[in-house]
């Protein structure tokens, strides 16, 4: 059984050294070459190819986004990203956009060869180096996030949530129950242990990192 192919590269070098070696077997048929995304996206409608071989890098539509509106206009096809990128959020990105394997362009012939008739079996290849990265990122989500305010104590967090909602030094010392100067102890305490330059700073640290609800307290 033939393998129909298309090939997306803007390299016409890459395109030709693929193609070349794609001929010399009986298994593959290249049905087409696009230099690049937005042609890719014309090629894969008209032509639903078996197999899509397309880089990430391209100048016109980037190889993410061809990934994903090929997969909704030929959801048969599988798309095998090969290139010389080793950035993460891209490979992960085109492995979210529907891309089943995900291969590097130093492959050699003869392992890229029987990589692709692996891929036309239907196994998803994801190259080993790029593997560990993405075991490493999802072990990363599952570990609990470390508190950016454990190292506060439960005062300085009252004071740093009363300056969050608009406080000033006397309104914050009146909520709490302090001295002025206690307050600012306890910002300077906040700022220094926090890396934090100043008191605007503070405040929208604390609303990035979660510490407020979003509701004011109307005593200040």
């Amino acid at each position: 059984m033939t393998t129909s192919v298309l090939l997306v590269d803007d390299h016409e070098v890459v395109r030709k050294g693929i193609r070349s070696l794609l001929m010399l077997t009986d298994d593959f048929d290249v049905v087409g070459e696009a230099g690049g995304g937005a042609e890719a996206i014309e090629l894969a409608r008209d032509l639903a190819p078996d197999l899509i071989v397309i880089d990430l890098m391209m100048p016109d539509v980037d190889g993410v986004t061809a990934i994903r509106a090929i997969k909704s206009l030929s959801p048969r096809s599988a798309i095998a990203v090969l290139t010389s990128t080793d950035q993460d959020d891209l490979a992960f990105a085109a492995i979210e956009a529907g891309a089943q394997s995900l291969l590097f362009k130093s492959m050699l012939g003869d392992e890229l060869l029987a990589t692709l008739r692996r891929i036309a079996g239907g196994e998803a290849v994801i190259h080993p180096f790029v593997a560990q990265r993405i075991l490493k990122a999802v072990r990363r989500k599952r570990e609990p996030r470390e508190d950016p305010f454990a190292c506060l104590t439960e005062r300085e967090l009252d004071v740093l949530r009363k300056l969050a909602e608009g406080g000033s030094n006397a309104r914050i010392a009146a909520a709490l129950n302090i001295g002025e100067k206690t307050v600012k102890s306890h910002l300077g305490n906040v700022l220094a242990k926090l890396h934090l330059a100043d008191r605007t700073e503070a405040v929208a640290f604390a609303w990035r990192r979660g510490l407020m609800t979003g509701e004011a307290d109307d005593g200040l």
